[in-house]
């Protein structure tokens, strides 16, 4: 089974590497992502100009485009037979609102518009903690694989955010959850006529058994998303 792996993190993102560990022990991937870090980009596609594809060795091709326009030249030119499109394993989650401005979920609703199914994956990071990428994999393998074997429902994708615990915390329960519909917290600082973002999103507010709440609380949240 042929995967194309991409992110909105940048090429050489630990976290993409994490995500190419796992996605070799569940069939054979190929990478497309961005040359920068892209967060935030969304679902912003390139058509008005040309965008340079350079080959990283086989099977991974650095992109000057957004996550979307990554899984537009894998499918349509690079690596046509591919069978599921996997994104992230971004460092940051991306919950609940966060999926309308995340170009690691834009990568995944890219694919499911062509008729291929992805899944979204995310790690919410607290500040001052470092993110252990292999103890990351290990939680994603297990579940990447449970869900590569579901029979997929056109029009729909899966967006999972892993929760940021501390070191030797043993491995999370995987809850399957709604989005929380609520936006983020905004906050701006004013600086002359410039505006700072100085929002918390550590204090977003939590709704019961949303993916915020599951999250949050320590637990591993999976979350069915419909496009239309």
């Amino acid at each position: 089974m042929k995967l194309l792996l991409t992110n909105d993190d940048g090429i050489d993102a630990p976290g993409l590497e994490a995500l190419v560990e796992v996605a070799a022990a569940l069939g054979e991937p190929v990478v497309v992502a961005p040359v920068e870090h892209l967060s935030g980009c969304s679902h912003r596609v390139t058509t008005g100009q040309p965008f340079r594809v350079a080959s990283r060795g086989a099977g991974r091709y650095a992109v000057e485009g957004t996550p979307a326009d990554c899984v537009r030249v894998g499918l349509h030119g690079l690596t046509p037979d591919v069978r599921w499109v996997l994104s992230g394993i971004n460092a940051g989650g991306n919950l609940g609102a966060d999926i309308y401005h995340s170009g690691t979920v834009a990568a995944v609703r890219e694919a499911v518009l062509h008729g291929v199914p992805g899944i979204a994956l995310s790690h919410y990071h607290k500040r001052g903690l470092a993110i252990d990428w292999a103890r990351a994999a290990a939680w994603v393998l297990p579940l990447l694989r449970d869900l590569l074997a579901q029979p997929w429902t056109p029009g729909t994708f899966w967006n999972i955010n892993l929760p940021h615990l501390e070191p030797g915390a043993p491995t999370p329960e995987a809850i399957q959850c709604v989005l929380d519909p609520g936006p983020l917290p905004l906050s701006f600082r004013l600086e002359g006529d410039l505006f700072h973002y100085n929002g918390d999103y550590h204090q977003r507010r939590r709704i019961p058994g949303s993916d915020v709440d599951v999250c949050f609380g320590g637990r591993i949240a999976v979350s069915k998303v419909t496009l239309l």
